[in-house]
């Protein structure tokens, strides 16, 4: 439980219980250790899927110049290290040729790996909302955390937890829009309003065509939300009871064509007998005339 508590109050929890790297053995807690850098090995939890070539070209120029000012979070794993936070840092200080870099270093077991990357990243990356959204869905699958639990560690509202985790619902291409910022948040948001996903990708390719608004967007939902409830009506109107479906079926069967049923929520309808020819008609007619001398 302290553990949890710990991870909610960001990377300076990360700090805690760590050890220093001395020639391969842990001394005193909490120091910063000049690790060689061909020691390290990437997270192979690390949520983060796409690294902006031009930004880390510019953080390796800054570490040149003037060093890395916080220093990244490493576990020992057998003769190696592997990062708990700091990829980008990592990154950068290989573009920028450092052979050491200053780490704190703590252990860490395998099934607290993903959790401490993940809210990580999270707290301290620019990540897009569709690397948030499936890095806190990976909080819930694989760490087993709700979301009350993921609001501490991130310290992030409910809601707004809840928010990210729809954009999982939306389409794979509106998804990949939201990566590449041909939409905003403001724009993915106004879209999960709408369950038709036809209605979703046509409204999204105005977007993208007329650089909508997101309050053209949202007008544009609610055009849209009030044609499918519309839609839900009719259906629902056009439905009958199981028991009115039986007895439609059991008159289209008694006299041989395709009765047409309806009755409204007040009680009232129609049995319509349709008939395409006159021996139609007289065949009926017959059915009923037997049905009455019965």
């Amino acid at each position: 439980m302290a553990r949890k508590n710990a991870l909610g109050r960001g990377l300076g929890a990360l700090i805690d219980n760590s050890e220093e790297y001395s020639q391969g053995a842990p001394k005193a807690e909490a120091s910063i250790n000049e690790i060689p850098i061909d020691k390290i090995e990437g997270n192979p939890w690390q949520p983060r899927s796409r690294f902006d070539e031009e930004s880390l070209n510019e953080l390796a120029a800054s570490i040149r110049e003037i060093g890395i000012i916080q220093p990244l979070t490493l576990r020992k794993a057998a003769n190696k290290f592997q990062l708990i936070a700091g990829e980008r840092r990592f990154r950068a200080a290989k573009i920028a040729g450092l052979e050491t870099v200053p780490a704190y270093v703590r252990m860490a077991e395998d099934d607290t790996m993903l959790e401490m990357a993940l809210v990580e990243n999270i707290q301290r990356e620019d990540l897009d909302p569709i690397e948030v959204a499936i890095s806190y869905q990976r909080l819930i699958d694989e760490c087993n955390l709700t979301q009350e639990s993921m609001s501490e560690r991130v310290g992030k509202k409910r809601s707004t937890i809840s928010n990210y985790l729809r954009l999982l619902k939306l389409p794979a291409e509106i998804q990949l829009g939201l990566r590449e910022k041909q939409i905003s948040m403001g724009h993915a948001r106004a879209l999960i309003n709408l369950e038709d996903q036809k209605a979703r990708l046509k409204i999204f390719n105005q977007i993208v065509k007329n650089d909508l608004s997101v309050r053209k967007v949202e007008e544009l939902v609610r055009k849209a939300s009030q044609t499918e409830e519309t839609k839900k009506k009719e259906t629902k109107k056009d439905e009958l009871p199981e028991e009115y479906e039986q007895l439609k079926q059991q008159l289209s069967n008694f006299f041989k064509t395709n009765i047409q049923f309806s009755r409204g929520n007040d009680g009232k309808g129609k049995i319509v007998i349709p008939f395409r020819s006159d021996d139609e008609l007289e065949k009926i007619v017959n059915v009923l005339d037997k049905a009455k001398t019965k």
